[in-house]
């Protein structure tokens, strides 16, 4: 039986991550600050730590060993840096959720376009990295501090945007919602690209990579890309309404996809390596239709 720790793990294909773990039989402890309740009942450990503050770090892990963490909840480079000196021997193998965020702007990334081995670190709390910028910057320094340390094997995993129809976020349910109400979408420019993935095969590719002996980065998703114009025209298309897009827009009407630029990743590593996701436009058919039924459901 593997022992694992999950640091954080109770929100969202975390919390799905949690749930494979448990059913694969590995003895699973979660590290959170405590806050929110979770559903695992007395099928984990729990630590309650504060990524922010390194002392409790060492309190919780005082005498404790692991042969996996999953690290769900680190966004800075001193959280990275603390945490990797507290779990030095403790831990041999290191599984980073990171993000398509730490390449610049642009469409179908590889792998190598982003070196975190290289990467000129400024150590920075979280609350030193404001909006998007700031997530990328965060994101970035942490991954170069996990790898360039070497204190354990690392596994960077560079995830596109996660949806499913459970998806806290409500993003793309907003421009279900907003088309089939006929409400304004600001999307200032529409052929921007991103790439996707579903938040349960995001946590079957934690589990299955930790598996593994894999190490470095490596991109999740399905694979290819989709503008938000493509993606507006197959809401119309299922919904059979037409979309009001206007290329300003304020706050309350503004696409949450509307960033600055285009990301999206090349998957052909994880694919190579033999894994498998769902097709990029069956993923998005499918959850449109869901989000279709379901505002359906709330107007009746």
């Amino acid at each position: 039986m593997r022992k694992i720790l999950v640091l954080g793990g109770t929100q969202y294909f975390g919390k799905k991550l949690v749930e494979k773990l448990i059913a694969n039989g590995d003895d699973v402890t979660i590290a959170t600050r405590g806050t929110k309740t979770d559903p695992f009942g007395e099928k984990v450990k729990r630590l309650v730590i504060d990524r922010e503050q390194k002392e409790t770090l060492a309190k919780a892990f005082d005498g404790k060993e692991w042969d996996l963490v999953y690290d769900q909840s680190c966004f800075s480079p001193i959280e990275a840096k603390d945490t990797s000196e507290v779990l030095n021997e403790r831990v041999g193998r290191y599984i980073f959720t990171s993000t398509q965020a730490v390449y610049e702007f642009g469409t179908l990334h590889k792998e190598e376009n982003f070196n975190a081995f290289t990467f000129p670190i400024e150590y920075k709390g979280r609350r030193e990295y404001p909006g998007y910028e700031g997530y990328k910057e965060a994101k970035r320094a942490s991954e170069a501090v996990f790898h360039q340390l070497g204190k354990f094997e690392v596994v960077s995993s560079r995830f596109p945007i996660v949806v499913s129809e459970d998806d806290y976020t409500g993003r793309l349910k907003f421009h279900v919602d907003k088309i089939i109400s006929g409400q304004t979408i600001g999307i200032p420019a529409p052929d921007m690209r991103y790439s996707f993935i579903d938040a349960e095969e995001a946590a079957d590719f934690l589990l299955k990579i930790g598996q593994t002996d894999y190490s470095g980065p490596i991109n999740p998703g399905s694979s290819g890309d989709i503008s938000l114009r493509e993606l507006i025209e197959k809401i119309e298309l299922l919904a059979g309404k037409t979309a009001i897009i206007e290329e300003t827009g304020h706050s309350d009407n503004m696409s949450p996809y509307a960033l600055p630029g285009s990301w999206s990743i090349d998957t052909s590593l994880a694919v190579g390596l033999g894994y498998k996701f769902v097709d990029l436009h069956k993923l998005l058919d499918a959850l449109i239709n869901h989000y279709i039924t379901a505002h359906g459901k709330i107007t009746e």
